[in-house]
């Protein structure tokens, strides 16, 4: 045997040939040297070439008018629009009057035994704090508002992420086919198709809960697909063995397999539907929206805050309630069905006792103005922080210095750049933490920004996007690095996290408008405070969960504290941290386009011109640049899986 291994040895080819990256990027050098003479010689200059951008404004104007000026008549609105729009309202109005005849005392002990009966009695005392503080703050109107219309849009994309679910976890072409479909449903901002939604059904309700469907709905569909290809195959195999139909085998064996990831799918959704009730206010959602929106409006922050506070509190009811649905609760006393019973008829004592006493409207003498105060203490801060600090300078020097030495230079230079190395570029990351299918989607996402025509404000969003992820990559890998080393520190750090991660955007922006002025800045600002909770918490999840039997191999070699974690728990966490860098930048990207409302510019600020104005060419090429830009981004920052040459 010796004598056939030698030679292989003695023949193997330099080392540096071996690593796969080499070879790609050699072989994307070797590309290079042909493609870029002729794209040179064809179409010089440094920006997007004019000759291969294609105006689609007539096109999309037409199509504009058309709806407006059939919106009234024609069969299509009238027979089939126009009866969506009936049963959205119909449903909306029926939850929002149910929950008024019941009273905040009847809402408030449902709420509670609800979540007694499937999270226990700490949880059901938060839920009854929850909805009491709501109350207490003036908001209980919008509240059930906002209720009824979360009631209605989480239903409804439930009910179509679980069948566009389960047509892919059934069917490899349709998970193919609905990927790119769910990809874009998702990195689409929520302003690019509120316009659409808008000249289809007008201003209202069922805008905006068919706004919330399209954006909350793929969480479910992908995880009601991932938890149906991941069940165990022992078990379906048994199942199968038994003579059981497809059917049987679906709704006995698959459905409750996968009934974690389901639970999953409806959390997931429950929070994306509330983070879209204050952008859906602005086409006339009303509630607790509409109240954040109007202080926007007038940089209220006491009455932003106010209002923003009720949908933190739902939002980290909801997730708890139905995150503790999604765990395994076998044994624990209390737990029979006849709870729900018992649930149920104290419930409805306690709703109609509130009805007999008159305990329907929250009473006025309960409420505690809040706003005063958050305002004075705002108006306190930005007198001594914006301008007013020695030595280090205000936050407004801040934002001027973050914009003049970071984001200017970042946008100049990305711009500068010829688009041809932009793509090389993209093409050269995409390849080296991917496959070549990705490099091609990466490149044929940004070549398509420049199709568009929107080349430069692209670039110019691109450089928000960068300055603000390396800013949260910064501070969110060292605490969630701090978090993962002490149990303590992520119990402390775990309610801020549920705080900023639940608050709406729209109330990022108004403390950072009033804090660092209008501009590019305050963007990138918010999407930071935005994205940090998602990182953090990915990370030390990642840190955490790397085997302990590598950790206590270095300590057994004398390994320190700090040389573990460099030569063990981050590279065995490198998945992990991708994912956090994945997840840091798809957040960013979605706030950094709202900051076009508070002068962010670029393609931010052309979505939101086309919903103020009703242009529907500039409003729809924008945000169709968004997803491409988000497409990119996506692609370059996660890691494909690389399956293993049968023999390798």
């Amino acid at each position: 045997m010796a004598t056939i291994t030698a030679p292989a040895q003695k023949a193997a080819p330099p080392g540096i040939l071996t690593n796969r990256a080499v070879r790609k990027l050699l072989t994307l050098a070797a590309l290079t040297a042909i493609l870029v003479p002729l794209a040179v010689t064809q179409w010089g200059g440094a920006t997007w070439p004019g000759a291969l951008t294609v105006d689609l404004s007539e096109p999309l104007g037409k199509a504009s008018d058309w709806i407006i000026d059939n919106r009234d008549s024609h069969p299509l609105f009238l027979y089939f629009f126009g009866h969506v729009s009936n049963v959205v309202v119909l449903a909306v109005r029926a939850v929002y009057l149910a929950l008024l005849a019941v009273g905040w005392a009847g809402v408030t002990a449902i709420g509670a035994l609800v979540a007694w009966r499937v999270a226990g009695v700490k949880l059901a005392l938060g839920t009854a704090a929850a909805f009491l503080a709501c109350g207490l703050l003036g908001m209980w109107v919008p509240t059930m508002q906002t209720l009824a219309l979360m009631v209605v849009a989480v239903l409804a994309s439930v009910v179509v992420g679980a069948l566009l679910g389960l047509a892919a976890g059934l069917s490899d072409r349709m998970d193919r086919v609905l990927r790119p479909v769910l990809d874009t449903m998702q990195v689409l901002p929520a302003f690019a198709y509120l316009l659409p939604v808008v000249l289809v059904f007008g201003i209202g309700v069922p805008a905006a809960v068919l706004a919330t469907v399209v954006y909350a709905a793929p969480p479910m569909a992908r995880l009601t697909s991932l938890g149906l290809r991941g069940a165990d195959k022992e078990v379906l195999e048994a199942v199968e063995s038994l003579g059981t139909t497809a059917r049987q085998r679906l709704l006995t064996a698959r459905v409750p397999l996968a009934r974690k990831e389901l639970l999953l799918g409806v959390n997931q959704t429950i929070m994306m539907a509330l983070s879209m009730a204050v952008i859906a206010s602005v086409i006339g959602a009303g509630g607790l929206g509409d109240r954040v929106y109007q202080a926007l409006a007038s940089v209220d922050v006491g009455a932003a805050l106010a209002a923003g506070i009720p949908i933190v509190l739902l939002a980290v009811v909801l997730d708890r309630v139905t995150g503790a649905a999604g765990e395994e609760r076998l044994g624990v006393p209390g737990r029979s069905p006849l709870t729900w019973l018992y649930a149920l008829a104290v419930a409805a004592a306690v709703a109609i006792a509130g009805r007999v006493a008159g305990f329907l409207d929250w009473p006025d003498g309960w409420e505690v103005n809040i706003a005063e105060p958050v305002n004075r203490a705002v108006d306190w801060m930005t007198a001594h922080l914006y301008s007013g600090v020695p030595v280090v300078g205000g936050t407004a020097d801040w934002a001027a210095h973050f914009t003049s030495w970071v984001l200017n230079p970042l946008r100049d230079g990305l711009q500068w750049l010829p688009w041809w190395s932009v793509l090389l570029v993209v093409a050269a990351l995409a390849w080296l933490i991917g496959t070549w299918r990705t490099a091609l989607t990466a490149v044929l996402a940004m070549a398509a920004i420049g199709v568009l025509g929107v080349w430069n404000p692209s670039l110019d969003t691109l450089s928000q996007v960068l300055a603000a992820v390396a800013v949260t990559l910064v501070i969110g890998f060292a605490t969630g690095i701090a978090a993962a080393r002490s149990q303590r520190f992520e119990r402390l750090l775990r309610p801020v996290l549920d705080v900023f991660q639940t608050m709406p955007q729209f109330v990022y922006l108004i403390p950072v408008v009033a804090l660092f002025g209008v501009g590019r800045a305050p963007a990138v600002a918010a999407a930071v405070v935005y994205a940090l909770p998602a990182v953090v918490r990915i990370t030390a999840q990642g840190l955490r969960q790397v085997d302990p039997a590598a950790l206590e191999a270095a300590r057994s070699l004398g390994a320190t504290s700090g040389q573990q974690l460099r030569q063990v728990q981050l590279p065995l966490a490198r998945r992990s941290l991708l994912l956090a860098v994945n997840q840091g930048v798809v957040l960013v990207l979605a706030v950094v386009i709202i900051g076009g409302l508070v002068g962010g510019g670029a393609l931010g600020y052309q979505v939101v011109f086309g919903l103020a104005q009703g242009d529907l060419a500039s409003g729809l090429v924008a945000g169709a640049a968004i997803v491409c830009l988000g497409l990119m981004l996506d692609r370059v920052t996660q890691p494909t899986g690389r399956r293993p040459r049968k023999g390798a």
